[in-house]
């Protein structure tokens, strides 16, 4: 079973006009899952509507409370891109996890989306990676401790 935590970010984002306005809408998770027949035993709680970058150490420590108080040992959190990083790092020391985090850069209602490879790829990643807390994006996974986000290139990379 994958407990499944979300927190809102781009992958949740619903847009109303030009000029960029958007709310933090229900989580899409469910959806994509539901409509890739996914047979992957889930569960889902919805930790926040937050984009990221209003995230705070509060938010964080709820995130971790949930994680180290869920009694799945595989754990997926749906997250914002920009401050991801912060969050992975803020679950360092859970013992007896596997911890995933996964977003999108584009909301999962736009018809070009990253969101269901990506919900997809970390469905199969938190499944098969040991304990740990990892990043999955883009066909990619990183330790949560050695990843960035390059803004410039729209992309998650490795740190030394």
């Amino acid at each position: 079973m994958v407990r499944i935590l979300t927190t809102g970010g781009t992958i949740d984002k619903e847009y109303f006009d030009a000029q960029s306005a958007y709310q933090i809408g229900e989580p899409q998770i469910a959806d994509v899952l539901r409509n890739v027949n996914a047979l992957t035993p889930y569960t889902i709680e919805t930790l926040f509507r937050k984009d990221s970058l209003d995230m705070n150490d509060e938010d964080r420590a709820l995130v971790r409370q949930r994680v180290e108080e869920a009694v799945e040992g595989r754990i997926l959190i749906t997250h914002g891109t920009d401050t991801m990083t912060e969050t992975g790092r803020a679950l360092i020391g859970i013992p007896g996890k596997t911890i995933v985090l996964v977003g999108s850069l584009s909301p999962a209602r736009f018809k070009q989306t990253d969101a269901e490879f990506n919900i997809g790829f970390a469905i199969a990643a938190v499944q098969t990676l040991p304990e740990g807390i990892y990043i999955a994006m883009n066909g990619l996974v990183f330790d949560a401790t050695r990843v960035r986000k390059n803004r410039a290139a729209n992309r998650f990379e490795e740190i030394d």
